[in-house]
């Protein structure tokens, strides 16, 4: 496949990035999105971000160029907007004239994939979801979410030229239905500013309070997130005579609710909101004794992944694609409070100093880097490009 990268001033391509539920309290896909358009810029290529927000704007970042369309809230979400006008978002496509599309979302962009297609544009689209994993969050019964699931994945791999998943869990939705377009690729962790040696006595002093275990939950409060199960593992622990305290850092619809029961069950419980200070959120991670990722739809775990890169090991959800991605570096437990506070209590079983070793050695098989190169071969991409400055060096 060829580009016309030169028609747009660079030698490199034109990778037009669409993406929905991106706010700016958001976590991993903001953050994916963010080192992926560094990583394809350092290389070479012309990256453009379009992503639903409250007024319009166009502004020029580190990640490249950014667009926001006015898009509406979704209820219920907490503040996530969608990319709903498809006639302006069509005059913006055309307008840019990409080299390569990249949507993250399979909901109301599903269109631009056949609309690459007709234009005979390279597409790809992420899948940061398992959609029969949403639904089963929501409610809906496992057989009905797996036909609805597969009936969406199948016009999604119709209308894409190649499907991304970031791990084989993803990846399962696709081969299941008979997909032969699917590729994987990781995403990646920044070792630099996530790293054990930011763990401070003081900073978890202050949230534990005396408690001789400090857990920490980085995650959207949302219900496909499982927020909730956090404060149920916390309460069993505690049952079992552990001295506990949790820290949650995140916003979210459920965040009031959530508050409310910790505080009739007199639990402690530090609730942070969204912390956008991305250097304070690696001195928590740092600080704490375990990571808690209860969501059973997660398909790679990025708050997850950064904690290990701190050096705290994860309890993750069985359900989720993190035990693929923790592997002997934290503990997977059923979704029952009991089995979480069980796991919890192995892993503090293990030397401190060994478990936080693993922890550190388990995400440094994870760098943006190879993340980078990974989605740029998808995108039968260079991944450098020949006299540019940031590869040049």
């Amino acid at each position: 496949m060829t580009g016309t990268g030169a028609a747009h001033g660079t030698a490199g391509l034109r990778i037009v990035r669409l993406a929905n539920f991106v706010t700016p309290a958001s976590g991993g896909l903001r953050t994916a999105l963010r080192e992926l358009g560094r990583g394809y810029l350092a290389a070479g290529h012309d990256p453009v971000l379009v992503v639903p927000g409250d007024v319009e704007s166009d502004v020029m970042t580190d990640q490249g160029r950014v667009i926001t369309l006015p898009g509406p809230v979704l209820p219920g979400t907490g503040g996530y907007r969608v990319l709903a006008n498809r006639t302006r978002l069509r005059d913006i496509l055309e307008e840019l004239a990409p080299d390569r599309l990249e949507v993250s979302d399979r909901t109301t962009l599903r269109w631009t994939g056949e609309w690459a297609r007709r234009r005979r544009i390279p597409s790809v689209m992420v899948s940061h979801e398992t959609a029969d994993g949403v639904l089963r969050t929501w409610g809906v019964p496992e057989a009905f979410a797996e036909r609805a699931a597969d009936r969406l994945n199948r016009r999604s791999a119709w209308s894409y030229s190649r499907i991304v998943c970031t791990t084989e869990f993803a990846e399962r939705e696709f081969v299941r239905i008979g997909a032969g377009n699917v590729v994987r690729a990781p995403l990646g962790v920044e070792l630099e500013r996530c790293r054990p040696g930011r763990r401070s006595k003081v900073l978890r002093a202050r949230y534990a309070e005396g408690a001789e275990v400090l857990l920490l939950m980085c995650s959207r409060l949302s219900v496909e997130k499982r927020p909730g199960m956090a404060l149920d593992a916390l309460a069993a622990l505690r049952r079992r005579g552990v001295r506990a305290a949790l820290v949650v850092a995140g916003e979210g619809p459920l965040r009031s609710g959530l508050a409310r029961r910790a505080q009739d069950a007199r639990l402690p419980v530090h609730f942070l909101g969204h912390v956008g200070d991305r250097e304070a959120l690696a001195d928590l991670q740092a600080s704490a004794d375990i990571c808690l990722a209860p969501g059973p739809a997660e398909t790679f775990g990025l708050s997850a992944l950064e904690a290990l890169a701190c050096g705290t090991p994860v309890v993750s959800s069985a359900s989720s694609a993190l035990p693929e991605v923790i592997g002997d570096a934290g503990a997977a437990a059923p979704d029952t409070p009991e089995a979480f506070a069980e796991a919890i209590r192995e892993l503090l079983a293990r030397p401190e100093a060994a478990r936080r070793k693993a922890a550190r050695a388990r995400a440094e098989l994870y760098s943006w880097e190879s993340a980078v190169a990974a989605f740029l071969s998808a995108h039968d991409a260079p991944a450098r490009i020949a006299g540019h400055p940031e590869v040049a060096a």
